[in-house]
Formats: structure tokens, C-alpha cells, sequence
């Protein structure tokens, strides 16, 4: 795979998003949200309310299971274990806008016969797909990155002493550094895989929408204190989804008829 070739495809999908910005708004949304809902529940609800976190029993057992220092309030304590929780939703981020791009990056440039030059160039189907990914990866990432950057000042800001210095660990930069790009990196390979094979690009969303469901379950039994995965978990998990990514792009290579695509959408 030439690297050369590679990044000059991935500067033309950037100019081509450039004239489109708003195939971003889903991303910008799930990163608007993901900042909204811990601080709306962790800060603005309890200082409204009146009520303190660290008064609920219930929340206060199952926020044992971040295994918080000994140094941290109550309060702290449940801050704490609301914002990992919410880490997960940054997850997300990527995966929704990157979707987007990439179920309409074979589906829309063979729509917009732009597809066709690029088929009868000499650019191999590997760097081909790896392009339509990245090309989808790198904007999305920049918006969750940016996301995650208003995360942790607003922690540092207005959450309880210590919870910042607390949220710092090695848990939360492999959740950030690896599983979010990993899980976007299978959700952006399923949809150009399934884009390469129908006219539809609402279908190849469909389908690369798929792993949202395993994160919501893992989202929810988080939440309810029933699975909490370590730094170490969390890489394995990591690893596994680099693992499927490489498989898919294989399979994507191998499914990618260039005469059949151009004969069967003409």
C-alpha cells in the first residue's frame, strides 16, 4: 500500500467535506450532548435540587466500584463515578458523524460519477478503502477530541476537589487514545463494506450502527454498577476491535469488484 497515494485520497475527502460541512451536525450534536448530560446530572440537577449526590445510598454504593481515593468527599465520589460513566457517550461521537461519511463516500461519488476515475486509476482497492475511512476518521476524532477538551475543563471547573485529578488516570487515556478510535474504525469499515455493496447509502448506515447497541447495554450496566471494565480490560477490548477492523478491511478488499460496481450502477 502506497502511503503517498493513501494520504492524497484522504486530502480529496477532506475538500470534498469542506463544501459539505454539514454531513458533521450528527457528530456535533452527540459531542453537544455528551457534554450537556453529566454536567446537567452531576452538577446543575443536585445544586438545583438542593439535594447532594453523596445523599443517595444507592448512588453512593455503586459508585464504589471506581475504587475512588480515600481523599474524596461524597459527593466527589458519585461525580466521579458519573463522569467515567460518561466517557463512554464520547465513544459515540466518532461513530455517529464518521457513519455518515462513510456510507455516503461509495454510495454518493458512484451517484455523483465521481467514483468511476478513481476505479480505472491504477489506486489499489486496499488504499481505496483505506482512505474512504480515514477520510471519515480524522474530521470526526478532531470534533470528539475538541469535545473531550471542554470535558475536562468543565471537570476541573465545576466539579468537586480532586475529582479532576481523579479522572486522570489510565483508565480514561486508554478509553480516549484506543477504544474510541477502535470502535469507530469497525463502525467506519462496516459501512464502507456494506456502501461498496448497495445503492443506498441509509442501508451501509444502518448496518455500521450496529455497534452503537453494544455500547448503549455497556453504557447502561456500567450505570447500574453491574460491569465496570479496568485499564487493562479496556486495552484487551482495544486490541480486539484493531483485530475485527483489519478483518473487515479484508473482507472489504476482497468483496470490492471494481467492474461489477461499475457495470451494476451504471
Amino acid at each position: 500500500m502506497d502511503s503517498g497515494r493513501v494520504r492524497t485520497l484522504v486530502a480529496k475527502e477532506f475538500i470534498e467535506l469542506s463544501r459539505n460541512r454539514m454531513v458533521l451536525l450528527p457528530v456535533a450534536v452527540v459531542t453537544v450532548l455528551a457534554l450537556a448530560l453529566p454536567f446537567g446530572i452531576a452538577i446543575a440537577v443536585p445544586a438545583l435540587s438542593g439535594h447532594p449526590l453523596g445523599d443517595d445510598r444507592d448512588l453512593l454504593k455503586v459508585s464504589a466500584a471506581v475504587a475512588a481515593p480515600d481523599t474524596l468527599s461524597s459527593d466527589a465520589r458519585v461525580q466521579l463515578f458519573m463522569f467515567q460513566q460518561f466517557l463512554l457517550m464520547f465513544l459515540l461521537t466518532p461513530i455517529t458523524g464518521a457513519m455518515a461519511l462513510a456510507a455516503h463516500s461509495v454510495v454518493g461519488e458512484k451517484q455523483s460519477r465521481a467514483l468511476e476515475p478513481l476505479l480505472a486509476s491504477p489506486i489499489s482497492t486496499g488504499e481505496l478503502l483505506a482512505a474512504k475511512v480515514f477520510g471519515a476518521l480524522v474530521p470526526t476524532l478532531a470534533i470528539s477530541f475538541a469535545g473531550l477538551a471542554l470535558y475536562a475543563a468543565g471537570i476541573v471547573l465545576f466539579a468537586e476537589p480532586g475529582v479532576a485529578t481523579a479522572m486522570a488516570s489510565l483508565r480514561t487515556f486508554v478509553l480516549i487514545a484506543f477504544d474510541a478510535p477502535a470502535a469507530a474504525l469497525v463502525s467506519l469499515q462496516s459501512a464502507v463494506l456494506i456502501s461498496s455493496r448497495v445503492n443506498d447509502p441509509r442501508t451501509a448506515q444502518q448496518f455500521g450502527a450496529l455497534i452503537i447497541i453494544p455500547l448503549t447495554a455497556i453504557l447502561v450496566a456500567q450505570f447500574t454498577g453491574s460491569l465496570w471494565f479496568s485499564a487493562a480490560t479496556l486495552g484487551v477490548i482495544a486490541g480486539g476491535l484493531l483485530g475485527v477492523w483489519a478483518l473487515l478491511l479484508a473482507i472489504s478488499v476482497a468483496l470490492f469488484d471494481r467492474e461489477s460496481i461499475l457495470t451494476r450502477w451504471r
